[in-house]
């Protein structure tokens, strides 16, 4: 029995309601979204499963009968006009993310359906390479040169304006479209009707360029605080815009495949209520599988001080504490120095100076917390409180300056930062705080 309005996501459709179907699909999980398609006609059916994310759909499918997965696959031929139309009804860099997510020659089929002007920008918006600002960016800005009067702008505009993605800027380009300034609407509906364009700008302007990663883009409009960017060739050619909207979207998805990574998930996941049993374990199976290995080698350096336990069994007491203090302040670092790298706050050639400061943050850090286990341990075990103190102070530094190093080491690797995961350097601390801990303890109590 159906807990949905299923006939909604089909009333979407027909209607072209495609924010509203999005916002629709968001809602259901996979065998909601497998129970309607079950439901839909053809057109529906390969509609609906198309809107699906990679991973929703990959899932979906998975929950389909083999008759359905056939229509689906056989759909998109027969229903050739209507997808045909849906196609050329997106906008640019939506039809270019919904191609690039088909296999090659899938969407070489739909490319053929259409029109010759749609096409030619989807070419050449699919040529850039996968997740770089080109295939992020539309060609539907306004553009003008700069001896137009003011009058002669706000005319052009109003002839080319109305399929704009943004009006909110106005680009300034010479005859070979090289891009010169942009310029705000605000100030173009201010001017005197006979000013001149040139003599509104200042030459000085912010751009991407169409090669980046979308990464940059993230940065560019966060540091210049921007709503729409220029996109430009290695020759400075204007060649789209990328507004603030497709931004925030990879954005989240780059803060939520780092949040994930950090936590030492194999790569982004959808959502755990949407997601499948079988589909969270694989992600999670392997690092902590990995670390189970890792973390042997702390049994080992306890076994190798057995003489040490067996004559003082209270270390075992406080054994858990600090090792905990040691993966948390690491932690805690690690994630500072992750997120400062993400947002271009640090550069690599920084670590060395953040190395010296770290080290004095973990020192007092250290003390303060040595403070606390020394008046833990005064209760408990007084002969033991000078070591709590000093491997509580070792401990906080090795793992804080861990933390920190790893990040650095990876994007100088060219390996994502987020990838130095939290579990990875807890598992680091804990082998470093047990050979630090009984190392101290047989030093300082003469074993």
């Amino acid at each position: 029995m159906l807990n949905f309005d299923v006939k909604a996501l089909f009333r979407y459709i027909r209607k072209k309601s495609w924010k509203e179907l999005q916002a629709a699909i968001d809602e259901l999980d996979n065998l909601q979204l497998a129970e309607a398609i079950n439901r839909g006609s053809e057109f529906e059916v390969v509609v609906l499963f198309r809107f699906l994310s990679r991973e929703q759909a990959k899932e979906v499918f998975q929950e389909l009968s083999h008759d359905k997965q056939e229509e689906i696959v056989n759909g998109l031929a027969q229903h050739a006009s209507k997808v045909a139309e849906l196609l050329n009804d997106m906008e640019p860099d939506d039809r270019t993310a919904f191609l690039g997510e088909l296999p090659g020659e899938v969407a070489q089929r739909l490319m053929q359906l259409l029109t010759p002007d749609n096409r030619e920008v989807a070419t050449r918006l699919l040529g850039y390479p996968e997740d770089s600002i080109g295939r992020l960016m539309t060609p539907e800005y306004v553009a003008v040169k700069p001896h137009f009067t003011v009058e002669e702008t706000l005319a052009h505009i109003r002839k080319y304006g109305r399929d704009s993605e943004t009006l909110n800027v106005i680009y300034v380009v010479d005859d070979n479209w090289k891009l010169i300034d942009d310029i705000r609407i605000r100030e173009v509906i201010l001017a005197s009707p006979e000013q001149c364009i040139s003599d509104l700008i200042d030459y000085k302007f912010t751009s991407l360029n169409a090669f980046d990663d979308q990464e940059t883009a993230v940065s560019a409009f966060k540091m210049y605080d921007r709503v729409v960017l220029p996109v430009l060739d290695t020759a400075g050619t204007l060649l789209g815009i990328v507004t603030i909207d497709d931004v925030f979207e990879i954005a989240e998805e780059e803060e939520t495949e780092d949040f994930h990574k950090f936590g030492a998930l194999q790569d982004a996941i959808i959502s755990p209520l949407q997601a499948s049993v079988s589909f969270l374990y694989k992600k999670r199976m392997f690092w902590l599988t990995a670390l189970v290995f890792v973390n042997v080698f702390s049994g080992a350096i306890i076994q190798n001080f057995e003489n040490v336990l067996e004559r003082t069994l209270s270390l075992v007491f406080f054994l858990p504490l600090l090792i905990g203090c040691g993966g948390n302040a690491g932690s805690q670092s690690a994630t500072l120095m992750i997120r400062a790298l993400a947002m271009g706050d640090v550069e690599i050639r920084d670590w060395t100076k953040l190395l010296g400061k770290e080290f004095l943050v973990s020192l007092l850090l250290g003390l303060t917390m040595a403070l606390a286990v020394s008046f833990l341990s005064a209760f408990r075990a007084p002969e033991i409180m000078l070591v709590l103190a000093v491997t509580m102070i070792l401990i906080v530094i090795t793992g804080s300056l861990i933390g920190m190093l790893l990040p650095f080491l990876f994007t100088r690797l060219k390996i994502d930062p987020a990838t130095a995961s939290a579990p990875l350097i807890t598992s680091l601390a804990d082998i470093l705080g047990v050979l630090i801990y009984f190392t101290v303890a047989s030093r300082m109590l003469g074993f």
